[in-house]
């Protein structure tokens, strides 16, 4: 097992899905954790189930699109360890599924406070706690719609897009001072949310065609971002510095098969 013993890690959007399994991930390998979400309910259930692996862990809610919250939650977190060591800025939110000019600004708004804003919040005020720490791991998670069109999804592709470039000049920016920033494209993950959506389709043709965009035939396990996560923030990713991993099954290296068609897309 990876060992983060003796570090300090935050994440957002720790009540479910991506965020939950990264927060477990990190506990069981030793880390101290801050959990955070816009969700009290879930954000003190993962907390709960932290709880059963070790103390070392705190939960703040934190609305990741306002940027005093973020301050909030870093200078808690800092308060109650003395240290971070780590930040994976995952909160988001899914809005999208139409085209871009159906979009209203309310919603293009929202997209980007929530997915892109809040990764540069959490960059900013964190990375004067890794300096004096002496180094350290930011990751931020993208998405494979940054790197392959799916209809309906312009807005939300571009946000993450625009974290794979954020997340490359930070690399290089603060690479000098041993802070590492790497990013992690997720393709079609077991989450939650996605369950849900399967759930509804209620035919089953949508979980196949969630298959058959990965060329691996089955969609991912939110324990496997986790693991991947894990490795960055560890010690074995020492020298992995503004790469981004894509966690999807090759989703991102075939021609797209739109969900819910059932046939391939001339992407």
């Amino acid at each position: 097992m990876l060992n983060l013993n003796n570090k300090v890690a935050i994440i957002t959007g720790a009540g479910s899905g991506l965020g939950k399994a990264i927060s477990m991930s990190f506990a069981k390998s030793g880390a101290s954790v801050s959990l955070a979400d816009i969700n009290e309910k879930t954000l003190s259930a993962t907390e709960e189930e932290i709880n059963k692996i070790h103390s070392n862990v705190i939960s703040v809610k934190t609305d990741v699109s306002k940027e005093n919250e973020i301050k909030n939650l870093i200078s808690n977190t800092a308060e109650k360890f003395g240290k971070i060591n780590i930040i994976v800025n995952n909160a988001a939110k899914a809005i999208g599924g139409y085209p871009i000019t159906n979009m209203s600004d309310e919603d293009w708004q929202a997209l980007i406070a929530t997915n892109l804003s809040s990764v540069f919040y959490g960059c900013k005020h964190v990375i004067p706690h890794l300096q004096k720490a002496g180094g350290g791991s930011i990751i931020n998670i993208a998405s494979a719609q940054a790197h392959t069109p799916l209809p309906g999804w312009a807005a939300y592709a571009g946000a993450k897009g625009a974290i794979l470039s954020m997340t490359k000049q930070i690399a290089s920016e603060f690479g000098p001072q041993n802070i590492r920033a790497n990013s992690i494209s997720p393709g079609t993950i077991a989450t939650e949310m996605v369950n849900q959506v399967v759930a509804e389709d209620g035919t089953g043709q949508l979980l196949k065609d969630f298959k058959l965009m990965h060329p691996l035939g089955r969609i991912g396990k939110p324990e496997e971002v986790g693991a991947t996560a894990t490795f960055l923030a560890s010690d074995g990713g020492a020298f992995v510095n503004g790469a981004d991993f894509r966690v999807d099954g090759g989703l991102t290296i075939t021609p797209r098969i739109r969900p819910g068609s059932g046939s391939k897309s001339k992407e």
